[in-house]
């Protein structure tokens, strides 16, 4: 199975690397790597691991620049065009989306610690109203949430050691308790904020391709401290999630399951 990894910045991108090929490298078979360009000017740092082809991809920043990039990869691939190496027309695509990096967590989930989403949703996608703010389906638009196979975020979240709850997808950090507060009133089930995963799950969507969402802990959702996030620590855990995932991976049957 081919399965496209989408982080925001290359220093996740190199943490998700450094684990798959950790892991390929406690086996009899040394991992391949290779570095493939894609359009747009993007390189995919390749891992091929048997049964499994893990493309790493740092998008950018943010909800657009995570599904513009996502949806590229993906298309590329379908058509082929994805640089030496890719699948060709008629090949195998892309089998799984998984959008990764670090994020903040809401209590319980401590630093260094990592999160499998059941639910990847927009949090701050709609419109304040009078009687507080109201969700773009609230308006009779589109969608605000999507849902990784469970199947698949059981075994993933058993293989890294990680709790699982909803990871919310924002376009502003919180940087205030009041926030914090709001966001977990409207998202009881809240485990992790980040910056892409929705727009990762939305072009994923688009292309039918399953998804999955994976976030170690580099600070708490609240008042923004600096000084208090852990982002070595948090990239570790990014790291050692990656060297025990794909075997879960690699076992996964599909959605269905």
């Amino acid at each position: 199975m081919r399965v496209l990894v989408v982080t925001a910045v290359p220093a996740e991108r190199d943490a998700v690397v450094r684990g798959v090929r950790a892991a390929a490298a406690e086996s009899a078979d040394a991992p391949e790597a290779a570095e493939v360009s894609v359009p747009g000017g993007r390189t995919l740092h390749r891992v091929v691991r048997p049964p499994l082809t893990l493309d790493v991809l740092a998008a950018g920043v943010g909800p657009a620049a995570a599904a513009a990039a996502t949806a590229t990869a993906l298309t590329a691939a379908e058509l082929g065009t994805a640089g030496p190496g890719a699948a060709g027309p008629g090949a195998a695509p892309y089998g799984l989306v998984v959008s990764a990096g670090i994020g903040g967590g809401f209590t319980p989930a401590p630093l260094g610690t990592v999160v499998v989403a059941e639910e990847i949703v927009a949090a701050d996608l709609g419109a304040e109203t009078p009687d507080g703010f109201a969700a773009v389906t609230d308006l009779g638009f589109g969608t605000v949430e999507h849902l990784p196979p469970p199947a698949l975020v059981r075994a993933v979240a058993e293989a890294a050691g990680a709790a699982r709850g909803a990871v919310l997808t924002v376009s502003t950090v919180t940087g205030s308790a009041g926030r914090a507060t709001e966001l977990l009133r409207r998202h009881p089930r809240a485990a992790a904020e980040a910056m892409e995963g929705f727009g990762v799950a939305e072009a994923a969507a688009a292309h039918g391709v399953p998804v999955l969402e994976v976030r170690a802990i580099s600070n708490t959702v609240g008042p923004r401290d600096r000084a208090a996030w852990r982002i070595g620590e948090a990239l570790d855990a990014l790291a050692g999630a990656f060297r025990d995932l794909p075997p879960a991976l690699a076992t996964w049957k599909g959605p269905s399951t």
